[in-house]
């Protein structure tokens, strides 16, 4: 149960950030990405503490990510603490790694499970965080492209994007 508590929290803790983001960002299209993973992550902290509670739960696939479009139509800066302004690649950069902390949790918990409700449940978690930790790193790559790609022929052959 202490396992339980402590994802529910660690998702708890991914909605607030994202909420947080989505505000701070609130004049651009980030704020659609931020909203999307809140709600994503919402839904995986009621997932676990319904399996906590031993109540029913249904693990369906969400996939509101891979619906968001444009989303860096009108992006400017993010704000980030530690920094007065971010670049959008800073956001993404710290959303991919939470994400990767997810999962690496997700599989740990996986792997001490015994009856196989917990094992779908943690499966579905795994593949949901997968599924967001794709995403944002995707966008990042396509930011970092933007701000460290160097466009000149002379450099040779360029990577496909």
């Amino acid at each position: 149960m202490n396992n339980l508590k402590f994802a529910i929290d660690m998702e708890l803790d991914g909605e607030k950030y994202y909420r947080q983001q989505a505000e701070t960002n609130k004049d651009n299209s980030l704020s659609v990405v931020c909203l999307a993973l809140a709600e994503e992550e919402k839904r995986h902290a009621q997932i676990l503490t319904d399996k906590m509670k031993e109540m029913p739960y249904q693990l369906i696939e969400m996939g509101t990510l891979s619906q968001a479009k444009n989303i860096f139509d009108g992006i400017d800066d993010i704000k980030i603490p530690g920094k007065v302004i971010a670049s959008q690649l800073d956001f993404y950069r710290t959303a991919t790694e939470n994400e990767k902390q997810s999962i690496d949790l997700y599989k740990e918990y996986l792997s001490k499970a015994i009856e196989s409700a917990e094992k779908e449940l943690f499966e579905y978690l795994i593949k949901q965080e997968e599924n967001h930790y794709e995403v944002l790193d995707n966008m990042a790559l396509l930011l970092s492209h933007a701000e460290e790609w160097v466009e000149d022929a002379e450099f040779g052959v360029r990577e496909e994007y």
